[in-house]
């Protein structure tokens, strides 16, 4: 464990200016991003006797290898810059919440020509604006569907729109009054978007204008004895009152604000937030995180702040940034946040812990939730912490590792009767998939390789970068990559992790004994001795060892079988799906080589544009001659060429690959911290 005084920098070369630092472990991995209105001052209270400091204070300084700091001139600018360092650096000793769960939300597509209502969950998109996040998908999808008969608003698919203008005919909702079918032009685009935009300022809050302009209308029908039309109007106006009793008066003012309350303990902390608009709660949501230095609660609200708001675009922080923060104990830098925040919102935003009345018991509830939150999320991640520990310590006892392997690399090799033979390498730690950092191969010599063959040349190449990165960074002048403190595995410039830079506890390969041995060849061939290897054999879901006549056997209900069952499948699946991604790219290409004046470049140009034979087959002769590169006689001869080709199956994006690369970036395969 090396001791802080080995980096610790000279007191009077640290500046007394507000800035950013950052601690950065022996391979230049950024593990710690802090702020401080004096840098001197700051830092200089983590250079003491280890026995004063927080026991998770003083791990991450022993962790630590080096210091560095950035000036600024105002607190805002520091704490925009921690907040960016924390989301480019992922460093493992800030403070991270996390969504104890997937939340609703009701999001109109107002950048579309017809806006459509729609609840979803997952990440936000440009040109939508949302509403929530609500608790239960079911109570806000009924809410929706009450004020459909008030607000006749698109709310199709896509492709029930599009079918509805080709027949000429509404949907069901367009029948029932509750779609005023744009689709079919019983309304303008002008007049949809007014529809459209009373629904967003009701759910906005703005909901008396509407229950009054409502009320008067109906009156006046009735007066002129227009009793059918006063009839719907009051229904309308039944429907509307129903959607706000969804939406209990927690606050009487009418006030917009975000109460906040944490619940504690040494290890954890959670938090939950009531979004109150207009008086009314209309959405909650709750995090949960590791506490990973000494920050008592202020500490936690801060951290939490600024991982809430400092990211919001200015395009929607009016409506995702209130203009009260009710919080359980003040933050260190309210006036500094309160500043931050105004400016986004742009107008005064006011941070404070209620005393008495209705918000005070409002926070109360509030603390409530997070408490309950807390004792769930602590008895489901017992459970997945225990599973994961003893899946690990069973692998490791049962191959005689000499640690548990927290990180295992697991092979797999996919062709069809040998050709378009591809690779795939997923990667697990502490027992998760870490899918943002699987790679995939293709495998180069196409002609003479088998699995056994394919399975040589993977683990060659990927070890092989393993030691030409290591050797780029001890060859690195000053750096920190030398024999004391080892390789560099982080680039010094970005803070990223190099592409294949980490060594794994456990190789496993999808396979017996002679992909077992391919592999360790490999190994021993670069001279590498310090990585164990093993495969798992789908017949008998047997475990292979290097050199071993028999296979290690273990249990059926082994949680160590099954976390490599687990790998391998994953593997398995990866493999297949750029299999499939290469055969359906390779079929395009066979269809169009014997196209006359459609040479290399140009039939990459056009694959790279339509992506696949479907798309392709459905283009029409205009649409392939719009391609640089093909004019109309050409585009003629390739749909005289695909046009009668049966369909490939369409699985994904086809990537034009030569060599080893990141998984693709569909949807569900990118993961990270």
């Amino acid at each position: 464990m090396p001791s802080p005084l080995t980096y610790r920098p000279e007191p009077g070369s640290i500046p007394t200016q507000p800035g950013v630092y950052r601690f950065r472990d022996r391979n230049r991995r950024v593990i710690y991003v802090g702020k401080a209105k004096n840098l001197r001052s700051r830092l200089s209270s983590y250079f003491q006797d280890l026995g004063n400091l927080h026991p998770r204070t003083a791990s991450m300084v022993t962790t630590a290898s080096s210091v560095e700091w950035t000036v600024v001139k105002t607190e805002v600018e520091a704490l925009q810059l921690e907040y960016s360092w924390i989301k480019e650096y992922d460093p493992r000793f800030n403070v991270k919440y996390r969504d104890d769960k997937s939340y609703p939300w009701l999001a109109v597509t107002v950048g579309d020509e017809f806006p459509r209502v729609m609840v979803g969950r997952g990440a936000k998109r440009k040109g939508t604006r949302y509403f929530g996040p609500y608790s239960h998908a079911w109570a806000i999808r009924e809410t929706v569907d009450i004020l459909l008969r008030v607000f006749p608003m698109r709310s199709c698919t896509n492709g029930v729109f599009k079918r509805s203008a080709q027949i000429g005919r509404p949907c069901l909702l367009g029948y029932i009054d509750k779609c005023s079918a744009p689709c079919v032009g019983q309304v303008s685009a002008d007049e949809h978007r007014a529809i459209v935009d009373d629904f967003c300022d009701f759910m906005a809050g703005r909901t008396k204008q509407f229950t009054r302009r409502i009320e008067t209308e109906m009156y006046a029908a009735s007066d002129a004895l227009d009793f059918e039309k006063a009839a719907r109007l009051r229904d309308d106006l039944g429907a509307m009152e129903k959607a706000l009793e969804k939406q209990a008066v927690v606050l009487g003012d009418g006030a917009d604000a975000d109460v906040i309350a944490l619940a504690e303990d040494p290890l954890e902390v959670a938090v939950q937030i009531f979004h109150v608009r207009g008086g009314r709660i209309r959405g909650q949501r709750g995090w949960v995180a590791d506490r990973t230095d000494d920050g008592g609660t202020a500490e936690l609200v801060e951290d939490f702040l600024l991982q809430l708001y400092a990211g919001v675009a200015r395009e929607e922080a009016r409506d995702v940034v209130p203009r009260e923060i009710l919080v359980p104990q003040m933050p260190a830098d309210a006036a500094t946040f309160e500043a931050l925040l105004g400016d986004l919102r742009g107008s005064r935003v006011d941070i404070r812990v209620p005393q008495r009345g209705d918000k005070r018991t409002l926070q109360e509830t509030v603390a409530r939730n997070a408490a309950e939150a807390l004792a769930l999320h602590k008895t489901k991640r017992a459970s997945d912490l225990t599973t994961r520990n003893r899946a690990l310590a069973e692998i490791a006892e049962a191959l005689e590792l000499e640690e548990a392997p927290l990180r295992i690399e697991c092979y797999d090799v996919s062709h069809i009767q040998g050709s378009e033979i591809v690779a795939s390498m997923v990667v697990f730690e502490d027992g998760l998939a870490r899918k943002g950092e699987y790679r995939r191969f293709v495998i180069r010599d196409q002609e003479g390789s088998d699995d056994v063959a394919a399975m040589h040349e993977v683990i060659t190449r990927r070890f092989r970068r393993l030691l030409d990165e290591q050797a780029r960074s001890e060859l690195r002048p000053g750096g920190p990559g030398d024999a004391e403190s080892g390789p560099m595995l982080v680039d010094p410039d970005t803070g990223r992790p190099r592409k294949f830079a980490y060594a794994p506890g456990l190789v496993v390969v999808d396979g017996g004994a002679p992909q077992v041995a391919a592999a360790q060849r490999a190994l021993d061939e670069l001279g590498i001795d310090d990585i164990p290897i093993c495969g798992l054999a789908k017949r008998l879901e047997e475990v292979w060892l290097p050199g071993e006549e028999d296979p290690v056997i273990l249990p059926r209900t082994s949680e160590g079988l099954y976390l490599l069952q687990r790998v391998r499948d994953e593997a398995h699946r990866f493999a297949i799906t750029h299999h499939r991604s290469r055969r359906s790219k390779s079929m395009v290409e066979s269809l169009l080589d014997d196209v006359p004046g459609l040479g290399e470049v140009r039939r990459k140009t056009l694959i790279r544009h339509f992506g696949s034979l479907r798309k392709l087959r459905a283009a029409t002769v205009e649409e392939v001659a719009e391609v640089p590169g093909i004019g109309p006689r050409t585009a003629a001869a390739i749909k005289g060429a695909v046009g009668d080709a049966p369909a490939a199956r369409k699985t994904g994006v086809a990537v034009d690959e030569v060599g080893d690369g990141p998984e693709d970036g569909t949807a569900g395969e990118r993961g990270g911290r």
